[in-house]
């Protein structure tokens, strides 16, 4: 992978991957801001505020105008908001650089943040919270960090709170993009067919206004306090949806590359260990899967299953079965070698596509401040082995480090606590 990584006199970052192979262009713009950068009275607003990014600058001042100009051109936008992170990317003709280019330095740098706008998005945000709470296949994962990260940032959900939506006024979008939108904190990186020299001037030229400033830090990561590990979320839902989860490692951690191997092994395609058992042998279950998750400071193993509500018993048996018998024998060779090679050839399909390209730089780039080449993970893969792999699930699966969390009906067969201290 051929890139190149600029910091100009404002601090602003730019990263430029050519890839003339592609008749395509990605431009992202990643702030290192998210919800771990708010508190309880704040909750919500950074994914708020990039909601307000779309609607209204200094060049486009009328909603909407942003995205007729980029259909009009068959660009794809969208914007996230993570944890650590918040991102902004269009992926074009890679002839229409400049309008992309244009854009979305324009809503960083230009955005009107009307009131009247802001008490028109509370609703769309509220539906949003709604459609999440109506697909409990991903509305579970905010609650198993609520019940493994407790009353901290981790355990907060990202869109926040109905109060904090209802209620934030102006002020607060202002100071908080005046606060966390400055150039040190941010990184662009464009990937695509692009002349490298000429795309850098481009963006020190279009972002020259960016603010400069010191901006708010994150806060120290806190073990979370022993507390509650069985989290039930009563909903009359066809299925019950299960997650068995462990607190794992974060992104610089040594063992979080062997980790997410293990979660591969365990759940993470079709011939991994779970899903040939709940699935396949039993056919217990539609959608199983495993994986283990990192922030900078943290992370956590999960696996999921959705099941017949009666069925649930057995399946989290089985789910914790798994995790036990893969740390007392260990993976066989043959499970490792093919989970990293899984985890090599899922990275090289992604690195063809400029979205995932700037993606990949960006996201080290704004979390790290450094980067790590796909062969230098390669490297690392390699040196994985069986013995590792059980260490990490002694390490991990342990009855105190444990943590179920359900989305279904309530039962008479409730008492889960037995099952979780038999790994």
């Amino acid at each position: 992978m051929k890139f190149k990584k600029k910091t100009f006199k404002n601090g602003l970052r730019a990263i430029v991957a050519p890839m003339p192979s592609t008749e395509t262009v990605s431009i992202m713009v990643l702030v290192g801001t998210g919800a771990n950068y708010e508190n309880l009275d704040n909750n919500g607003l950074s994914h708020f505020l990039e909601h307000m990014f779309f609607k209204g600058t200094k060049d486009f001042p009328k909603p909407g105008e942003l995205d007729r100009g980029l259909d009009a051109v068959g660009a794809i936008h969208n914007a996230f908001t993570s944890r650590e992170e918040t991102a902004y990317w269009i992926k074009a003709d890679a002839k229409k650089f400049d309008l992309t280019l244009h854009f979305v330095s324009d809503i960083l740098q230009n955005a009107l943040i009307k009131q009247e706008e802001i008490d028109k998005e509370r609703t769309v945000i509220l539906q949003e919270m709604k459609v999440w709470a109506d697909n409990p296949i991903n509305d579970i994962w905010s609650h198993v960090e609520a019940l493994i990260y407790g009353d901290n940032s981790y355990g907060w959900q990202v869109i926040g709170t109905p109060k904090n939506i209802k209620t934030m006024g102006r002020a607060k979008f202002m100071k908080y993009w005046k606060s966390q939108y400055v150039a040190s904190n941010t990184v662009v990186v464009v990937a695509g067919n692009v002349n490298e020299e000429q795309t850098f001037q481009k963006i020190e030229k279009a972002f020259e206004n960016l603010r400069v400033g010191k901006h708010e830090k994150e806060s120290a990561f806190k073990t979370p306090k022993p507390g509650p590990r069985t989290a039930i979320i009563e909903r009359e839902t066809e299925q019950s949806h299960v997650v068995v989860a462990a607190l794992g490692y974060g992104e610089n951690h040594k063992d979080r590359l062997t980790a997410d191997v293990l979660g591969t092994i365990l759940g993470g395609y079709m011939s991994s260990r779970l899903f040939e058992d709940i699935r396949g042998k039993l056919g217990l279950a539609y959608v199983v899967r495993a994986g283990h998750d990192s922030y900078r400071q943290t992370g956590f193993f999960g696996a999921y299953a959705g099941v017949l509500t009666e069925k649930r018993h057995e399946v989290i048996e089985r789910i914790v079965g798994h995790l036990n018998r893969i740390k007392r024998t260990g993976p066989t060779s043959e499970e490792v070698t093919r989970a990293k090679e899984n985890i090599k050839g899922t990275m090289a399909l992604a690195l063809e596509s400029t979205d995932k390209v700037a993606l990949f730089l960006g996201g080290q780039e704004i979390l790290h401040g450094k980067i790590k080449k796909p062969e230098d993970i390669k490297k690392k893969l390699d040196k994985i082995t069986k013995a590792d792999l059980q260490r990490v699930a002694k390490d991990l699966f342990k009855p105190e480090n444990l943590y179920l969390t359900i989305i279904g009906p309530r039962t008479d067969k409730d008492d889960y606590d037995t099952i979780l201290n038999e790994v």
